[in-house]
């Protein structure tokens, strides 16, 4: 950890990208892959042909492609990815786990690839190289000797592949379980559940077209600039082609303000930056479901005075349903409690809502975890639904829902059946081509495999890819989690924390990266957030020769625990991935001829009715939500606490120390607090801090972060995750989909 005296902090900037995003992709890949292997990876990054961006969802363009068609986010994971460096056995030969332990995540990430298969063994400090056969050995009998197959957890982070996806939930489901938890249960699962009940699909329902032809586009609870930079391209193409961009979060960030393309030389060298956002909310934390409510009480209103000339009378009439209990629930709502709940003025939630209704009800609203991760995040994003059924804007050019995605085939694995509770739809079509029988009770999500795993409920903890004890909430309290387990495993390319607090044995499971080559013309599938789906194919030297491709090591796995007795061909499965994808194909809806169409250039778009006005609801249409406003309220003299990244990182893997846009350098345990909210605790900029949450009766503690004062809203902080983590209650979740409350945690600080 770096010292106190050494965090550096500038103005925070006032656009993104440009030669600074340049500068730091190549060093980054300099640094870790080489020139040669780093700039045939970045060539062959997004391209027809090539492979599809291990970072976030953000979709290609579905014609001409540039040749540079990759960030500074895709850059640094592929640097990250297709590095020089090793971590091979002898490296855990040397270092042991309470050495590994001590050093930071960004150390763990610069060690390397991981080039063998380790296990740790019961009473053992150090990870000692393993065959594949004896690794897959210790699982079957791990496995097969539980009480009960609920006694396993099978966990998918979202950049795990389509094939492997489908074949590693067609495992749980044979071995005879649901607890198929994911990284969608932190993150995207309440707006999967708002669409779902309202429009019926849980999809965004827009392409990158319709934002060409918008006239209003709201980017809320998103900070763009970092956490999918590719996005600016395209809305900046937006306000130059006339749409005009609505900025609605606590923090004003560089990403939304300005936007310096790094491929338009002259802008580069010069730094002229294209102006984004004409307006910029800055609502308070969690006042997100107070203001759209406010601006459909404006609509309303003005609806009232000038009759057939606001909403979209006809849409409502024929598409929607409950209509009038909305409309009188909106009308009887206070003015003074929107404008105490949303920390937003009435003229300027009025001049939104003017802003919405003009021209022709374009309207895109996007949105990320800033609405996801509260207790009512599910009733804000059907508030943010129902201003759409009041404009019409679902199932018209220009106009949709757009959940930013914001890991690289996150949407693919819940359309593979990474869910625990997938439809029996699904189940009986899986059953009928698979040979097995699905269980059908509903298995453990994130929180709730957490919980079991505490508890003594589950035994084996399995993850297909990701940093689960990083992700999750309340660090100390998984981590606990995880030490009661009898075996925990982990797919992975690099060392990271979850690898360190284990069950009483432990694996890790090397496998390749999306840039490498699997073998003679072997290649996968993706989906992205606005669901294309198309191949990926890796064309890098693997990292180490001991490396298997996700698929193997399902397939592998699923042999040595079923043996003979399965009447799934795992082995044979995995030889050709044609053959998982013609069962795909059989088993969900829209992947009809999938092992053609996804060889077209740009791949296929997946159906998606609301887009055609087509509502796979109950009632047939769809339905306006009558949830009751409120706002995340603290206790007090205390604080609301959001987590959040820095522009060094991606979920939970580090590049560095900066977060150049926001102006913080060389520090991670940071608290970012208004000034004045510092003034009045009589805490000095900069100065060393001790943060304490409250949940209950519950309290979490965090030392060792540094208060920095930072223009937001009164009674708020913000803090890096997963160093903040810790503080996340796990038992404070989204109401009705379980997601974790990590940007609404009421906290105190003292010096």
């Amino acid at each position: 950890m770096l010292e106190p005296e050494k965090l550096k902090q500038t103005p925070p900037k006032t656009w993104a990208a440009g030669m600074p995003a340049v500068s730091s992709s190549m060093q980054h890949i300099l640094r870790e892959a080489g020139a040669l292997r780093g700039t045939r990876g970045l060539l062959d990054m997004n391209q027809i042909g090539g492979f599809d961006c291990p970072s976030c969802a953000w979709p290609d363009p579905d014609g001409h492609r540039s040749l540079a068609e990759f960030c500074e986010n895709g850059a640094k994971a592929l640097a990250s990815e297709a590095t020089l460096t090793l971590a091979d056995p002898a490296f855990f030969e040397t270092h042991s786990i309470e050495e590994l332990e001590a050093e930071s995540d960004l150390w763990h990430d610069r060690q390397g690839r991981i080039a063998y298969p380790m296990v740790l063994r019961q009473g053992s400090d150090h990870y000692q190289p393993v065959t594949w056969s004896d690794a897959f050995g210790i699982i079957a009998k791990h496995l097969n000797r539980l009480a009960s197959p609920d006694e396993a957890i099978f966990y998918t982070s979202g950049r795990a592949s389509n094939e492997a996806a489908f074949l590693y939930q067609l495992f749980a489901r044979s071995y005879g379980t649901n607890n198929l938890p994911d990284c969608s249960n932190m993150c995207h699962e309440s707006s999967g559940l708002a669409m779902k009940d309202a429009i019926g699909i849980g999809k965004g329902t827009v392409t990158l077209d319709d934002f060409l032809e918008a006239d209003t586009i709201l980017c809320v609870g998103q900070n763009p600039g970092t956490n999918h930079p590719r996005m600016l391209g395209t809305l900046e193409a937006a306000v130059k082609n006339g749409a005009r961009l609505v900025a609605i979060n606590p923090l004003k960030e560089a990403g939304l303000v300005g936007f310096v393309h790094p491929q338009h030389p002259v802008a580069t060298v010069f730094g002229r930056a294209t102006a984004l956002a004409s307006q910029f909310i800055r609502v308070r934390v969690n006042g997100d479901l107070a203001l759209f409510r406010g601006v459909a009480k404006a609509l309303l209103e003005d609806e009232s005075r000038e009759p057939g000339t606001v909403l979209d009378s006809s849409f409502i009439r024929e598409h929607t349903g409950d209509f009038a209990a909305y409309r009188d629930l909106v009308l009887a709502t206070p003015w003074e409690e929107i404008i105490e709940m949303s920390g937003v003025g009435e003229s300027e939630i009025r001049a939104l809502a003017e802003t919405l209704a003009g021209g022709s009800r374009r309207v895109i609203t996007c949105w990320a975890m800033g609405l996801t991760q509260h207790r009512n995040a599910v009733a804000t994003i059907r508030e943010v639904v129902n201003v759409h059924l009041l404009l019409g804007a679902i199932g018209r050019p220009g106009a949709g829902l757009c959940p930013v995605r914001g890991h690289s085939n996150v949407q693919g694995d819940r359309t593979m059946g990474i869910f625990e509770k997938m439809p029996e739809s699904f189940l009986a079509a899986l059953d009928r081509e698979c040979g097995i029988t699905s269980p059908r009770r509903h298995g453990y999500d994130t929180v709730a495999a957490i919980h079991a795993m505490h508890s003594g409920r589950a035994k084996v903890f399995f993850a297909l890819g990701g940093n689960f004890l990083q992700a999750s909430p309340d660090t100390d309290y998984t981590a606990a989690a995880l030490r009661n387990c009898e075996l925990t495993v982990h797919v992975s390319t690099k060392l990271n924390r979850s690898h360190l607090v284990t069950g009483r044995t432990a694996l890790i499971l090397p496998c390749l990266g999306r840039s490498e080559r699997d073998g003679e013309g072997r290649f996968i599938t993706t989906e992205n957030s606005m669901g294309v789906v198309q191949m990926s194919q890796g064309a890098l030297p693997p990292a180490s020769p001991y490396l298997l491709s996700e698929v193997e090591i399902v397939a592998r796995l699923a042999e040595a625990v079923h043996g003979v007795k399965s009447p799934v061909l795992w082995r044979w499965l995995a030889e050709d991935y044609d053959r998982i994808r013609s069962i795909i194909e059989r088993v969900i809806p829209g992947f009809e001829n999938f092992n053609e169409r996804v060889l077209e250039e740009g791949g296929f778009y997946l159906p998606n009715a609301a887009k055609e006005r087509i509502w796979n609801t109950p009632t047939g249409k769809a339905n306006f939500s009558l949830a009751l406003m409120d706002v995340f309220q603290p206790s007090p003299g205390r604080l609301v606490l959001q987590t959040l990244r820095s522009h060094d990182q991606f979920n939970t893997t580090i590049y560095g120390l900066d977060d150049r846009y926001r102006g913080i350098s060389n520090a991670r345990r940071i608290l970012l607090v208004h000034p004045e909210d510092l003034a009045l605790r009589k805490i000095p900029p900069c100065s060393q801090v001790t943060i304490t949450s409250f949940w209950g009766d519950e309290r979490r503690v965090a030392r060792g972060f540094t208060a920095v004062p930072y223009e937001m809203p009164r009674g708020s902080a913000a803090a890096y995750f997963p160093e903040a983590n810790v503080l996340v209650p796990a038992t404070s979740q989204a109401e009705g989909s379980g997601t974790p409350t990590s940007k609404a945690v009421e906290i105190e600080i003292s010096g």
